[in-house]
């Protein structure tokens, strides 16, 4: 594991007063989504310093990455079975991933037919986006990496196969530091997510896996045997005939029994 991915200045910078505010949030998202998610594998994979799937149900849960996980993996291969999960929980990971595209892959490939992904990441276009420009490439975590836009995530979702069922963004604030200056500016927490809802500083992105359904292949009859299977057969009709009725109507005439 290089140590581009294994993120530990993330870790540290989620002990600031920024970083608790935003763990909150996602805390909170978590607890909603996954608690209606069922199965019986599900994975968290990063961030092991927080739990998001304390609220699920499935048997069996754990934390996979580096540091204080149940497996240590690589993200870009993990170590799984294909069709193997039915929830994957992705916080944090493909922006600061070396190849982001290749982890999306990799959990593409572990969940099973109609299994989940949430995933969450910081928003470019917000005020952690204008944050992250004016700190540059020299800042440390979080404000270096490649931030995904929604767009750009549901794209790289959809060519694998995913079908979107929620988005959501939080976190309106400027990416303030200091404690005091993030409770007065919470109110724009209120305000955000009314007047402009996808500009939060961190988002929420939750899909389902699809797996086309199998066409049946018939084998190919002789053509002269399904002709003879579809010719239209002769049905003997079981209205009398005209000469046995007018025979009939006779015998009624003249009396006879």
């Amino acid at each position: 594991m290089s140590p581009a991915e294994s993120f530990p200045g993330l870790h540290a910078w989620l002990e600031t007063p920024l970083g608790r505010y935003v763990m909150d949030w996602e805390a909170d998202r978590h607890d909603r989504v996954v608690a209606d998610i069922f199965g019986y594998n599900a994975v968290q994979l990063g961030i092991p310093e927080f739990d998001f799937l304390r609220a699920n149900r499935m048997p069996f849960r754990c934390k996979a990455g580096v540091g204080d996980v149940r497996v240590q993996a690589d993200y870009g291969a993990l170590p799984f079975a294909a069709n193997s999960l039915d929830l994957v929980v992705l916080p944090h990971v493909l922006e600061f991933a070396a190849h982001p595209h290749q982890v999306l892959r990799e959990v593409e490939r572990v969940l099973v037919a109609d299994g989940q992904v949430v995933i969450t990441g910081f928003n470019p276009y917000s005020l952690f986006g204008l944050r992250r420009l004016a700190a540059g490439e020299c800042m440390g975590y979080p404000w270096h990496g490649q931030y995904l836009s929604q767009h750009r995530l549901k794209d790289w979702l959809a060519l694998l196969g995913f079908e979107m069922r929620l988005c959501d963004a939080g976190c309106y604030i400027p990416g303030v530091e200091q404690e005091q200056w993030i409770e007065r500016l919470r109110l724009l927490d209120r305000a955000g997510r009314r007047w402009w809802p996808f500009m939060g500083g961190v988002y929420m992105v939750q899909a389902i896996k699809r797996v086309q359904g199998m066409r049946l292949i018939m084998p190919r009859w002789d053509r002269k045997a399904g002709a003879r299977a579809l010719a239209p057969l002769v049905q003997k009709s079981t209205a009398p005939r005209a000469g046995c009725a007018q025979q009939n109507r006779n015998d009624v005439y003249f009396g006879r029994d």
